[in-house]
């Protein structure tokens, strides 16, 4: 059992990415919740902390289509270089400006659309390099692993962060996150990856269109696409506006804070381990609908609670439950893609994926800036409710697979 869970990690190439991701996604999540938290201090808006999550995350729904297309005619492992020194530049830039006390709210809004322009070329490109490492038939134990380093993060990052902002400051956040960046660019100058791009005539509007068309000729792509885009307009608000809840429902500070994403993070651990000992399974597109029916009652369950441990509870099993669909989608899409689509493919993907987030984020902060985060948040999880019973009992090919 314990061989089959991390397979993946017999290849050395994956192995060493995957121990530059988790180094740099550990430093993401330090930053944010030095992010979500400064953010919410200055400003005291739940609006302005979903409008900086949807800036960091519109370039990602407007720009990947063309990331992806970058993505198959280059050498992949030099656009994700360019990205992280890009996504470097910006840490670094903000912990400046904390440093000397001259930060503001639109700094950090600037700064997460900059990013998150850097993201819109380098999320395809690493999403089609990591199946390049691996067999064919080590792919859905690859991805889950790719999630247990990003959840894994999730876990240890709130906690370093949580530390590093209580007793050092935000400014200390962001700059470490600066220095993990350095890890991920060390790994990618290691890695030797087996895809060569071909030449191509074609205009990327065409490339673009070659690779829409791909999509919806495959049965169940384009059902897969649209659950992943409502699975993180949903499934994600919850965990941004955790300050919300632990100022406004739980009267807590960053501590409280720091326990809520940790719990989170552990969960989707879980979560992800579970899809690595049995994403091999059959029904995966049946495991994935009953998972997102689950999700939805927890995030609702959550929403409710007035108790801290029980929301811990519901945070950690929504957590699970949320990586589980994410790894068991992903993995779907990827085994349907060929390598030469894989990168048009994973960008549509990212679209709806990464797309979902600024959507769903904007629209629950305009929300709880009227009605409270409660009610809002029950919403969301009534709807995934409702989601995962359309594509089972109307929209039937999900199940199917």
């Amino acid at each position: 059992m314990l061989k089959r869970t991390f397979k993946a990690f017999q290849y050395p190439d994956f192995r060493t990415m995957w121990i530059g991701a988790c180094t740099s996604s550990i430093g993401t999540w330090m930053q944010t919740v030095a992010q979500s938290w400064l953010v919410y201090e200055i400003s005291g808006s739940s609006r302005l902390l979903g409008l900086d999550a949807f800036l960091g995350q519109i370039p990602i729904m407007l720009l990947s289509l063309v990331g992806g297309v970058m993505a198959d005619r280059f050498e992949r492992r030099h656009i994700l270089i360019a990205s992280q020194v890009v996504q470097l530049t910006c840490a670094f830039t903000l912990s400046a400006l904390v440093a000397t006390q001259v930060v503001e709210v639109w700094h950090i809004l600037t700064l997460s659309f900059i990013v998150g322009l850097a993201q819109a070329f380098g999320g395809p490109a690493y999403q089609a390099l990591i199946p390049t490492l691996v067999k064919g038939e080590d792919l859905p134990n690859a991805i889950a692993l790719n999630s247990i380093q990003f959840n894994l993060a999730r876990v240890i990052g709130p906690v370093l962060g949580g530390l590093a902002l209580t007793k050092l400051g935000a400014a200390w956040c962001f700059g470490l996150n600066g220095l993990s960046y350095v890890a991920v660019i060390v790994t990618l100058l290691l890695v030797r990856s087996p895809y060569k791009p071909s030449s191509v005539k074609e205009t990327v509007l065409e490339s673009m269109k070659q690779g829409i068309r791909f999509i919806r000729q495959q049965h169940s792509m384009v059902s897969l696409i649209a659950l992943a885009f409502l699975l993180t307009a949903l499934g994600v608000p919850v965990v941004t506006f955790l300050p919300v809840f632990v100022k406004s429902i739980f009267e807590q500070g960053p501590n409280t804070y720091t326990l809520l994403l940790s719990v989170s993070g552990a969960g989707s651990v879980v979560g992800a381990l579970f899809v690595a000992a049995f994403g091999h399974s059959k029904h995966k597109g049946l495991i994935t609908l009953i998972n997102i029916m689950l999700l939805g009652v927890f995030v609702a369950g959550f929403s409710q609670s007035k108790t801290l441990w029980i929301s811990c509870v519901f945070l950690f099993l929504g957590s699970m439950a949320l990586i589980s669909v994410f790894a068991l989608i992903s993995s779907l899409v990827q085994l349907i893609a060929t390598d030469q689509m894989r990168g048009r493919v994973m960008s549509v993907y990212n679209v709806a994926f990464r797309g979902g987030m600024p959507v769903g984020n904007y629209c629950s902060g305009e929300m709880i800036e009227r009605v409270t985060a409660p009610p809002v948040i029950a919403a969301n999880g009534i709807l995934l409710v409702l989601t995962a019973c359309y594509f089972y009992l109307v929209h039937k090919k999900v199940a199917k697979l």
